[in-house]
């Protein structure tokens, strides 16, 4: 069987209406990076980062996942768990598209992490006024959302994934943010088949071995289907 990790950017959401997290004016929705994604800007101005994130958890009711997030759940009903789905993204379309070998290496838009036991309940309301933590009581709940400065999660299993996979495939990430931007070279230099698909070119180190160009909901079904044809019934 054909083992396949998958690892998405902000590019896979944007046709949905989930704004990308580097805009050409080097705002994200308005603010800037170091004010709203930085443990240093929590510390200094927790309600302003706190309502930045309500804001963009209330907004997700509004979105829906696009062709490109079905496309990737249709392929692991196929192949089940030979397919690994790594995003970079904070939103929830994947899960609402039905995809479940999932990683969220930067954390959850839909979950809270309590700074004072650790816990990191689901989350669906507003942070700010301090709600208390669910598990411990303690009103220290911020978002858990892995900020600049602070380590993503499930690095290992994410790194096995790849040692080990025979198609790597790169759908809408800008190939600029490490660790996720070494992924691909790792993958050919463990002897997997590199895929891009995305709307613009990334800043891999690697060349890949197949790059295909256009939005996320037209390329990545394409792809797919390419695949589970191969695979058959």
């Amino acid at each position: 069987m054909t083992r396949i990790v998958v690892l998405t950017g902000a590019g896979i959401s944007a046709e949905s209406g989930v704004p990308t997290f580097r805009g050409p004016d080097g705002l994200w929705e308005g603010h800037r990076v170091e004010d709203v994604a930085t443990p240093e800007a929590f510390e200094i101005d927790p309600e302003t980062v706190l309502a930045f994130y309500d804001a963009r958890r209330r907004a997700l009711a509004g979105v829906q996942p696009n062709p490109a997030h079905r496309a990737l759940a249709r392929l692991e009903g196929a192949i089940g768990d030979d397919l690994l789905v790594v995003t970079q993204n904070v939103d929830d379309l994947h899960e609402r598209a039905g995809s479940r070998n999932l990683v969220h290496m930067h954390g959850e838009l839909l979950r809270a992490l309590c700074a004072a036991c650790g816990a990191r309940p689901v989350w669906q309301s507003d942070l700010s006024g301090r709600p208390p933590c669910p598990a411990c009581g303690e009103r220290m709940l911020r978002p858990d959302v892995v900020w600049f400065g602070e380590m993503p999660y499930d690095l290992e299993r994410i790194e096995q994934a790849i040692l080990v996979c025979d198609i790597f495939v790169s759908i809408g990430t800008s190939g600029a943010v490490y660790p996720a931007a070494g992924y691909a070279a790792l993958a050919a230099a463990c002897g997997a088949r590199t895929v891009e698909l995305s709307l613009d070119p990334s800043e891999a180190l690697v060349p890949f071995d197949e790059v295909r160009a256009g939005p996320a909901s037209r390329v990545v079904p394409g792809w797919v289907d390419e695949r589970l044809a191969i695979h058959g019934p």
